[in-house]
């Protein structure tokens, strides 16, 4: 595990949540799960890379029996990968840009009861 400072502003969470996203140039959305989570934002797996500083569309799902998140995104940074020799894939940070208080405070509390058990 690497043991240097951790520069994020939000504390992240392993956390699998449910979600889409599409470029707001782009009608095609794509579904995949989170690999964390925090106030600030999402960590994903995309089977494409959807550019950086890309305008997203979000819509998660906490699987917390409550209605989906919705709001826009950025992309923060694409790092290409190969999971298997013939799929790339592209571990992606999605940056929250217009989270509405109340979800910011179901995430805060999903990554802070992560946080207790750890």
């Amino acid at each position: 595990m690497w043991g240097g400072i951790n520069r994020r502003k939000f504390p992240r969470a392993s956390y699998p949540c449910v979600l889409s996203v599409k470029r707001k140039d782009h009608p095609d959305s794509i579904s995949t799960q989170t690999e964390n989570i925090g106030l600030g934002g999402i960590c994903v797996i995309l089977p494409k890379d959807l550019g950086i500083f890309a305008p997203v569309e979000i819509r998660l799902d906490l699987l917390d029996s409550q209605p989906n998140i919705e709001c826009d995104g950025t992309v923060a940074w694409v790092i290409a990968s190969k999971e298997d020799r013939k799929k790339e894939s592209f571990d992606t940070g999605l940056e929250f840009t217009n989270l509405k208080r109340k979800d910011a405070v179901r995430i805060n509390s999903i990554v802070e009861k992560i946080a207790e058990t750890q």
